[in-house]
């Protein structure tokens, strides 16, 4: 089966907009210093609101179906943009590579804001699912040039403190955002959800001028167009089996086994092509963060998914009230991205990885425990947020490491495929979560919970096993070549 090729190392990024400073000063390390601060607001505004509109749509989505009805359709809407994202990130990141990250940011930007609005002036639900699948298709185009924009244009000592600045993005919308949505849903109407985004998306854009400009062209085309015709099937490939696991899971158990069966072959042929060879038996350095990542994600999602409904149907909290733990998990993951951004240097990576996983895995076992009425539903919201510093420590670490185990004309292809793997280690563990839990649920909901959270707690513990391994292996002796980075 064939796998992502892998080319020599290139030189490090250089910084392209940093003034002058002394080494090792808070300047060296800061994305908020003149020439710096324009280009950083503006990809933070537009990871903001991405993260509003996650948040607000599933907010109003009830006030979308019980407006245009069609509610059979009602997990499309969701399992839609997902499956997409696939596809805009695997187009996005050859693209990216080829041409540099102007193109495919634009133009991630353009499909965003039109899936919005067409979902915005929908008449029918068939409709809104439609103009989901295209916001996502550029959303998953639009966070990937972001990535390969941070590669080119920061260098590695700012590069935490970006990513720390992407994850804080989401705390706002995570305290505003529902309630936001709430309001306008009901007071001006739930068109007002979606057409609101583009209009804010109008500034945030404005002030990305600088990179647009710069940032024209890549290094150099190391994708052939007959490879990017490939891996841009492949990622078409990938999405629609997303699309078929995420559908499935919410079908009874026997389509849902078959559409299970459809989805995992569809991976089997397309996505090990999209990943760099060694990702699936977690070689060392580059193929271990790719997956790690995968790790990570489907543990923290496929726990998360299940929160709410053990908190509201087991303990029987109010929805709002359970939705805190959400929130303390946003605020806790940006603390803890926060922390990382500023112990560049000082902190193992393997040591991190380490420390994540066995936050998360703590953060796991205490949703875990919340079936019993004699724990505290609070240790359930702090456990979470447990959880959530754990990946504040985790993500970002992933995405440094992509970018400084590539050459700069791999960035995209490579930070492709760190979402790629993530977007289907997701759809996999909840697929394979759905069913069982569906089976059990009625007649024994407790195992039903327990059963469906050993996944999360397991993955979590091997992506602590796992940490060590992003390192390269060392050279074999005194005068040895240094590894080479893997694309």
């Amino acid at each position: 089966m064939e796998n992502a090729p892998t080319d020599p190392p290139a030189a490090a990024p250089v910084d392209r907009i940093a003034p002058p400073g002394r080494c090792g000063s808070a300047l060296d390390t800061s994305p908020w210093i003149p020439g710096r601060r324009g280009i950083t607001v503006g990809m933070v505004g537009l990871i903001g609101l991405s993260a509003f509109e996650a948040l607000a749509v599933t907010t109003a989505m009830p006030v979308v179906v019980k407006a245009l009805g069609g509610l059979d359709l009602y997990a499309m809407a969701f399992a839609a943009p997902a499956a997409a994202s696939v596809v805009g990130v695997v187009a996005a990141g050859g693209w990216a590579d080829r041409r540099g990250p102007t193109p495919p940011l634009l133009a991630g930007i353009a499909a965003f804001v039109g899936g919005l609005i067409i979902a915005g002036t929908a008449t029918s639900m068939a409709t809104v699912v439609a103009g989901r699948a295209v916001q996502g298709l550029g959303g998953g185009a639009l966070v990937l040039a972001l990535y390969v924009v941070v590669g080119h244009t920061y260098p590695q000592s700012v590069q935490p403190r970006v990513f720390s600045a992407f994850a804080a993005a989401w705390v706002i919308p995570s305290l505003v955002g529902p309630a936001v949505a709430g309001w306008l849903a009901e007071s001006v109407g739930w068109r007002w959800v979606f057409l609101a985004i583009p209009i804010l998306a109008v500034p945030a854009l404005a002030t990305l001028r600088p990179v647009l400009t710069e940032h024209t062209h890549a290094p150099a085309p190391v994708v052939g167009v007959g490879a990017g015709r490939g891996r841009l099937l492949r990622g078409v490939g990938a999405g629609a089996a997303a699309l078929a696991l995420h559908w499935g899971g919410q079908q009874d158990t026997a389509v849902a086994l078959a559409t299970g069966v459809v989805g995992l072959t569809l991976l089997a042929v397309t996505v090990p092509g999209l990943l760099p060879a060694g990702t699936l038996r977690l070689a060392r350095g580059l193929p271990s963060v790719i997956a790690l990542r995968g790790l990570f994600g489907a543990a923290f999602f496929g726990a998360e998914v299940y929160l709410p409904l053990l908190l509201t149907s087991e303990r029987g909290v109010r929805p709002a009230h359970a939705g805190l733990a959400l929130t303390v998990a946003s605020i806790a993951w940006a603390f803890g991205s926060w922390l990382r951004g500023r112990s560049e240097g000082r902190w193992d990576d393997g040591r991190v990885f380490r420390v994540g996983a066995g936050a998360l895995a703590v953060g796991i076992g205490a949703v875990a425990l919340a079936v019993w009425p004699a724990v505290p539903v609070a240790a359930t919201i702090l456990g979470w947020g447990v959880a959530g510093f754990g990946m504040g420590l985790a993500y970002p670490t992933t995405s440094l490491l992509t970018l400084r185990l590539s050459p700069p004309e791999r960035f995209g292809v490579n930070s492709a495929a760190l979402q790629v793997n993530e977007a289907i280690c997701i759809a996999v563990a909840l697929a394979a979560a759905g069913p069982v839990f569906a089976a059990l649920v009625d007649d024994r909901p407790r195992t039903a919970f327990l059963t469906v959270l050993a996944l999360p707690v397991l993955l979590a513990l091997v992506a602590g096993w796992a940490g060590p391994r992003v390192h390269p292996r060392a050279p074999a002796g005194p005068g040895a070549p240094e590894a080479p980075r893997q694309p």
